[in-house]
């Protein structure tokens, strides 16, 4: 990995606990590529040579005893296609950590989770307080999902069926493993208020359920036909749904982002509303974008109506992103709004006593970042959690006042990475523990980073595959160049390899995963998920986590395209089996 300004570096070991490796991304794939242990593997043999040689001339003597009295041992012959695959297999294993976790995730799908334990959240069948490292949930053995989001005192997940699982104490106090709740819905993605679980199905309908069991059990119930009867049922839960009004032809909602008492709803033609998600508290802090809309003033029907964010017409949406209290919305052409409560500079607008809530979708100055550079800033993405909010960002070089072209570097493009908001347990990733930060300050750990793409044969910046926020601590997957093309037909020091995986933020409930309790103020490395697989191969704790990407593999005799996916929640952190 390189330096976007001066010359070559690597991505820097940004691990401060002890577990982490001391090599990185680029010289790790380096150890492992189908040419470096060939030269190595050549140097070692040529120096045991030489040893060997001076150590023989002089025990000639006791050579030939011993050849006299011992005989030598048979080489090992391989003979069939599974020996031979079996040999190359343990051969990558011992060679590389990476390698041991991308296939481990493949023969055992499942979830891990870790942090506060006392909603029976990461460890329904455990009544500790805390988990302090990743633990696989038994329940989701072998198990693919859609998705999953956590609460310290609920979990909600959507099976490979597209049906709705809960469990935690805020679902049931006598529950101990995930219960399928809402089914034959098709959902396909979650986000979670303070009290009711947001569901989107494939079609595009937004279904707002009841975190607790007995109020599912209690409340009214929606009818409807099936496709076997056309005459209405009722459902088997209580649930809401969440229609906006007046969409357009071929027009539904496909993305959707959560609060504690609002949701965003985005559309497939870029339209943005949004509504209220809780049962108990109603939106006050500016976060739904409809300036003056309050309980009192709120139009007549259902409380929970979805309200289109006028103030955005025109501005094509292709990103959204929620907090607690506050919004994010990013357009196709790079720009990005925000709105909703801003005392802790969330909104990425420096503290005012006199707008803490900016109930109006806002422009924020991006261009301002980059201000005396030769930079054209774009935004790529948005993400948020809690009181913070993350930004990344493609910066192109342009020419500049005074250049005389051409220039090199024109056109090339550096990606970063902005935070703002809460940083006082770390959250902003950038090294300090600021209380309040308006203006976005950059990440530098994720900024600016480059590799060498063998496949294109050029360097290519490094960007962010994923953002998860949690309510203090955050997750980004890097997308970094991965292989996991290592097969039977491939040299045994192929090995596969998958993309970093970082953590910083607060680790109150040690959410972050390195079994340690202090707080994280820059991004770090946590060790493999399953340290044990590590230490029968020989190792020692020096290797980290990886993610695996998406792939076409084999499970349950079956082909499945599935990845490893990251979720942050309030306390909590988890990695799961995705499809």
């Amino acid at each position: 990995m390189f330096n976007a300004r001066v010359a070559p570096r690597v991505l820097p070991n940004l691990c401060n606990a002890p577990r982490s490796p001391p090599f990185t991304a680029l010289q790790s794939r380096q150890l492992s590529s189908s040419s470096a242990p060939k030269n190595h593997g050549r140097r070692v043999w040529i120096r045991a040579f030489s040893i060997g040689l001076v150590v023989g001339l002089g025990a000639t003597a006791f050579q030939g005893f011993a050849q006299a009295h011992a005989e030598a041992p048979e080489p090992i012959t391989l003979k069939t296609k599974k020996e031979i695959l079996t040999y190359k297999e343990d051969l990558r294993d011992r060679l590389s950590s990476q390698h041991l976790q991308v296939k481990r995730s493949w023969e055992s799908p499942g979830v891990y989770a870790w942090g506060s334990n006392t909603g029976r959240v990461v460890a329904p069948d455990s009544d500790e307080e805390f988990i302090k490292t990743p633990r696989r949930i038994p329940f989701f053995d072998g198990v693919l999902l859609r998705d999953l989001k956590l609460d310290r005192k609920f979990g909600a997940a959507i099976t490979e069926k597209g049906d709705l699982l809960q469990w935690g104490t805020a679902y049931s106090s006598d529950s101990r493993l995930p219960a399928l709740t809402l089914r034959g819905k098709d959902l396909v993605s979650l986000a979670l208020s303070r009290d009711r679980i947001i569901a989107l199905s494939s079609g595009g309908k937004v279904y707002s359920v009841p975190v607790s069991k007995a109020d599912q059990a209690s409340g009214p119930k929606i009818s409807g036909g099936t496709w076997i009867s056309l005459w209405p049922t009722p459902a088997n839960i209580s649930y809401r749904l969440l229609q906006p009004k007046e969409l357009q032809w071929g027009e539904k909602v496909s993305v959707i982002r959560g609060g504690l008492d609002h949701v965003l709803l985005m559309t497939s033609k870029g339209r943005l509303f949004s509504a209220a998600a809780s049962g108990e508290e109603f939106p006050s802090k500016g976060q739904l974008g409809i300036p003056g809309l309050t309980w009192n003033t709120r139009p007549a029907g259902p409380y929970d109506q979805p309200h289109e964010v006028t103030t955005l017409r025109g501005f094509h949406i292709v990103d959204i992103a929620a907090g607690d209290y506050h919004s994010l919305a990013a357009d196709r052409d790079g720009r990005v709004f925000t709105f909703g409560d801003n005392s802790l500079g969330q909104l990425g607008f420096d503290y005012s006593a006199e707008a803490i809530v900016i109930d109006t979708p806002s422009l924020l100055p991006i261009q301002r970042l980059y201000q005396g550079s030769d930079m054209t800033p774009r935004v790529t993405g948005v993400s948020a959690g809690g009181c913070n909010s993350f930004f990344t960002i493609d910066a192109t070089r342009v020419v500049g006042q005074g250049d005389d072209p051409p220039q090199r570097g024109l056109g090339r493009v550096t990606a970063d990475t902005f935070s703002c908001g809460q940083g006082i347990w770390g959250g902003l990733g950038n090294g300090r523990w600021t209380h309040v930060q308006g203006t976005p300050t950059k990440v530098k750990a994720l900024s600016g980073l480059f590799e060498w793409d063998e496949s294109t044969s050029s360097i290519v910046p490094i960007r962010l595959s994923r953002i998860s926020v949690g309510s203090t601590h955050t997750s980004a997957t890097m997308d970094n160049v991965t292989h996991v093309g290592a097969n039977a037909k491939t040299p045994e020091n192929d090995t596969n390899y998958g993309a970093d995986v970082l953590w910083w933020g607060g680790n109150e409930f040690y959410q972050l995963g390195t079994g340690k309790r202090n707080n994280l103020s820059s991004p770090s490395y946590i060790a493999p998920l399953d340290t044990d697989a590590d230490k029968e191969k020989g190792r020692r704790g020096e290797n980290r986590f990886q993610i695996t990407p998406r792939k076409l593999v084999r499970v349950n005799e079956r082909n499945v395209n599935l990845e490893q996916r990251v979720e942050c929640g309030r306390g909590v952190s988890a990695v799961y089996s995705g499809v």
